[in-house]
C-alpha cells in the first residue's frame, strides 16, 4: 500500500474539494475563507471564469508545444502582455515551471554574463528548495539541513530587519549596508561577485519588507562595482504588494526580476526577464526545459494578466491590504502577546512573543490553529514560526476582509487565552 511521505504534513486538516473566489470547500462541505492562496499562487483566486475559460480551451487544442521545438500563440500572447507590465529595459524573457528553477536560471545567466563565481544573498531570504536555490536559502535550517555540501560560491549579508534587531528602520538599514560593504571588502570582492539577490519582502522570512534607501543602497553598489541586482519577485509580483512588482514601491530596477507563484493562477509558470543585451551573454544550450513556457499554463497566465488589469486587482490589493492591515494592528493593540504587524499590501504577518521578546512560535501555531476551527486558513513563517502570514487572492473585497478579520480576532483571543490590554 503507497502512501505520501510522512514529511509531507499539511499545515491544515481540510480535504479541499473545490475552491472558488476566496474560499475553499471541504470535502465534508464545510466553507472556509482561504488566506493562504496555495501560498500566494492563485492570485485571481480559486478558478476564475475567464482563467478556467482559457485554459479549457487551450486543451482542447494544444496542452504541450515544447518551445524549444515549436512554437505556440499562447506564449508569444504571453511574452507580449508580459511587455505591458515589466520595467523598461527588462525586454527579454526565458520561462521555467517553479520559483526554484527560475532562481536558478538568474544565478546561472549572472554567472556566465559576468564570469565572476560568487552570489551575495540576503539573511533570512528563501530562494527555493532545489540545491542552488536553497543553497541562497537563509530563511531556515530546514530548507537547507541534511543534504550538504551545499553549493560553493554564496555569501549572506544581513537584511535590514528592524524589529528583529530592535531597532529603527534607519538604523537597521545603514547597518545592513555597512555590512555589505564589509563583506566585499572581507569575504566576496567585487571582482568575485557576479550578483546580489534578495526579495522585495521577505517571504518565508517573516514577511518583512525592505525599504528604499536599502534597495537603491544595493543598486548603487551594483553599479559602481559592476555585479548584477536580481530581485526575487517570485511571491512579490503580478500585484500581491499593491503594487504589479514588489520593487515599484522603493523606485529600484533591476537586472535581472524572477517572477513565479501568482503569474498563473495556480498553473505552474515561471520566468525570469532582463535585458536583451544580457539575456545573450547566456551561453548556448544555458536555458531550457521540457515543460517551460506550457501552452495552458501561458495560456492561464495571459488570462490571469487580463483579468488583473480589468478587474484593478493591483489597486483592490491596495486598497484591501490597507483595510487588512488596518484590522490586524486593532487587534494587536490589544494583545500582550502580538510584537509586530507589517507587510505590504495582501503580503502580511503579525509576529508573537513572549514576554522577553522572544520569537514565540507555540502561541503562532495555536492562533492557526484556532483560526482553521474559525474557517480561517492561515499560514507560519520566520524563522521559528513565529509569525502568522496573510496572503488572500487578490479579488477579496470588504466583506471578505471583515469577515477575516473577525475570525482573526476570535482566533487570537482563543490562542492566547485571552490576555489583556497592553
Amino acid at each position: 500500500m503507497t502512501a505520501l511521505s510522512p514529511h509531507l504534513r499539511q499545515a491544515t486538516p481540510v480535504v479541499a474539494a473545490r475552491g472558488e473566489g476566496v474560499h475553499l470547500y471541504g470535502e465534508d462541505g464545510r466553507r472556509y475563507l482561504d488566506f493562504t492562496a496555495g501560498i500566494g499562487v492563485t492570485s485571481t483566486g480559486h478558478c476564475h471564469p475567464k482563467v478556467v475559460a482559457a485554459a479549457r480551451e487551450q486543451v482542447g487544442t494544444l496542452i504541450h508545444g515544447q518551445y524549444t521545438t515549436v512554437m505556440h500563440q499562447p506564449l508569444r500572447r504571453l511574452v507580449d502582455k508580459l511587455g505591458e507590465v515589466l520595467p523598461a529595459g527588462l525586454d527579454s524573457l526565458f520561462f521555467t515551471n517553479s520559483g526554484s528553477e527560475a532562481v536558478e536560471a538568474a544565478l546561472r545567466l549572472a554567472r556566465q554574463a559576468t564570469g565572476r563565481p560568487n552570489v551575495i544573498v540576503c539573511h533570512g531570504g528563501f530562494h527555493g528548495r532545489t540545491v542552488a536555490a536553497a543553497s541562497m536559502t537563509t530563511s531556515g535550517i530546514r530548507f537547507r539541513s541534511g543534504f550538504s555540501p551545499l553549493m560553493s560560491g554564496v555569501v549572506v549579508t544581513p537584511f535590514p530587519t528592524a524589529f528583529r534587531y530592535g531597532w529603527d528602520e534607519e538604523t537597521a538599514t545603514r547597518f545592513a549596508l555597512k555590512e555589505l560593504d564589509y563583506t566585499l571588502q572581507t569575504i566576496s570582492s567585487p571582482a568575485d561577485t557576479a550578483a546580489i539577490i534578495v526579495e522585495p519582502v521577505l517571504g518565508e522570512g517573516g514577511y518583512v519588507p525592505a525599504n528604499r534607501a536599502f534597495l537603491e543602497g544595493l543598486r548603487e553598489r551594483a553599479d559602481r562595482h559592476g555585479f548584477l541586482l536580481i530581485l526575487d519577485e517570485v511571491q512579490t509580483g503580478v500585484g500581491r504588494t499593491g503594487r504589479f512588482w514588489g520593487h515599484d514601491h522603493f523606485g529600484v530596477t533591476p537586472d535581472i526580476l524572477v517572477t513565479a507563484k501568482g503569474l498563473a493562477s495556480g498553473f505552474p509558470l515561471s520566468g525570469i526577464a532582463a535585458s536583451e543585451e544580457l539575456m545573450t551573454k547566456a551561453w548556448p544550450g544555458s536555458q531550457g526545459g521540457t515543460y517551460g513556457a506550457n501552452a495552458v499554463a501561458c495560456a492561464a497566465a495571459c488570462a490571469t494578466l487580463d483579468v488583473v488589469r480589468d478587474e484593478k486587482l493591483v489597486e483592490n490589493a491596495e486598497a484591501m491590504g490597507k483595510r487588512l492591515r488596518q484590522g490586524l494592528e486593532a487587534v494587536a493593540d490589544r494583545t500582550p502577546g502580538i510584537g509586530d504587524v507589517r507587510g505590504l499590501g495582501l503580503m502580511l504577518a503579525t509576529e508573537f512573543v513572549t514576554e522577553d521578546g522572544s520569537p514565540d512560535s507555540e502561541t503562532a501555531a495555536r492562533v492557526q490553529r484556532a483560526a482553521i476551527e474559525e474557517g480561517l486558513l492561515l499560514l507560519l513563517c520566520g524563522a521559528s514560526n513565529q509569525a502568522v502570514r496573510m496572503i488572500p487572492a487578490l479579488v477579496i473585497d470588504e466583506a471578505g476582509v471583515d469577515e477575516g478579520l473577525q475570525a482573526w480576532a476570535n482566533a487570537v483571543e482563543a490562542g492566547t487565552s485571552g490576555a489583556g490590554q497592553r
